[in-house]
């Protein structure tokens, strides 16, 4: 069993408690996004706690039994498998303790762009759509398209996916980067290998976040009609959403939904995200900069190859998952890549604390 982690149940309980004290205040629902979070935070520690006071007593049971076994091979052999089950166990603890973040426990919005390579690029980034569609049912999540933005000839420009389950966001963070593909190109009738490109981005949904304020002398809204699929009623009628925040530049569009209405919620939803998720990299960054640590932003942070010809793998270029499983991969199979990248980040943070 490894036991890289560090659980402070003192002061989890400590937490549990002054979450109570505030939950039973006068007028502790008149803010009720407020009031909403922290009861999700309330919820999400017990539920630790309780994990860790159960591996506890079962580690503490497996140890009686080992002194009560001695030479008895099938009381042993019972004793290794449930040690084995209590491994895989403290595995997954381990990565819940990387997900501790201020957003970590939110739905997250995932936005895909396709990037140079053409129609390959496009292809790939619908490619990546599925690909994250499919995990996220394996996973039990719920999701919705709020934009999507259709390819000349085959593909996607741009998507906008929501992914709705609790840890969504901080399971998702590390995917955000650029993914690389190597393939025969099915659109060059040469059927020559092709490298292409797109950007994933990972956005904590953030549709209540009291940080964020934007303002009306801010934004800019433009209405105008939507394109691709849709038939006739997208030709006909100007659904489509743009927001550009003045003082970030960002330019949100949405053009998903058939109603203006939705689309424009959406659009909001999306702007709100970027801007905390904006924050987040300001913090970051300043974090680094005092670590005297460079940070690669957007397209120049290559994350992961997937090739299918001459050979076929997987490679993350920040850890040392990789597999040839390229299909698995593609069809959701995600788990093992981004548990890698946590355990990672887990060893990074305690050797920074043991730095410190």
């Amino acid at each position: 069993m490894r036991s890289g982690c560090v659980f402070d149940l003192p002061e989890k309980r400590r937490e549990i408690g002054e979450l109570e004290a505030q939950s039973v205040e006068p007028g502790f629902w008149d803010d009720a996004g407020r009031a909403q979070r922290l009861m999700q935070r309330l919820t999400g520690i017990r539920s630790q706690v309780d994990d860790w006071e159960r591996m506890s007593r079962q580690v503490s049971d497996l140890l009686e039994l080992s002194e009560l076994a001695e030479d008895d091979e099938s009381m042993l052999a019972e004793i290794r498998e449930q040690t084995a089950e209590l491994g895989q166990q403290l595995d997954q603890m381990e990565i819940q303790l990387l997900l501790s973040g201020e957003h970590d426990e939110s739905n997250a919005l995932l936005a895909i762009h396709a990037g140079t390579g053409g129609i390959d690029a496009q292809d790939w980034a619908e490619m990546l759509s599925r690909m994250y569609l499919r995990w996220s049912d394996k996973r039990g999540f719920s999701t919705s398209v709020l934009d999507w933005t259709e390819g000349e000839e085959a593909g996607i420009k741009s998507t906008t996916i929501e992914i709705r389950g609790r840890y969504a966001y901080g399971l998702l963070k590390g995917e955000a980067g650029t993914h690389r593909l190597v393939r025969l190109s099915p659109f060059d009738s040469a059927h020559r290998r092709h490298t292409a490109f797109a950007l994933v981005e990972v956005l904590p949904d953030v549709d209540d976040d009291t940080e964020v304020v934007i303002r009306d002398e801010d934004i800019r809204i433009d209405t105008y009609r939507s394109s691709g699929a849709g038939g006739q009623h997208v030709n006909k009628t100007s659904s489509a959403i743009r927001i550009t925040h003045f003082p970030t530049g960002i330019v949100v569009t949405c053009q998903d939904e058939r109603s203006q209405l939705q689309n424009k919620e959406s659009a909001f939803k999306i702007l709100r995200s970027r801007l905390v998720e904006l924050k987040i990299r300001e913090q970051e960054a300043e974090r680094a900069r005092l670590k005297g640590e460079h940070v690669t932003e957007g397209w120049g942070n290559r994350i992961r190859s997937y090739v299918l010809q001459p050979y076929t793998m997987v490679n993350d270029h920040r850890t040392d998952f990789s597999t040839s499983d390229v299909q698995g991969v593609l069809d959701g199979d995600l788990d093992p890549a981004i548990e890698s990248y946590l355990h990672q980040q887990l060893q990074e943070q305690s050797e920074q604390v043991r730095a410190d």
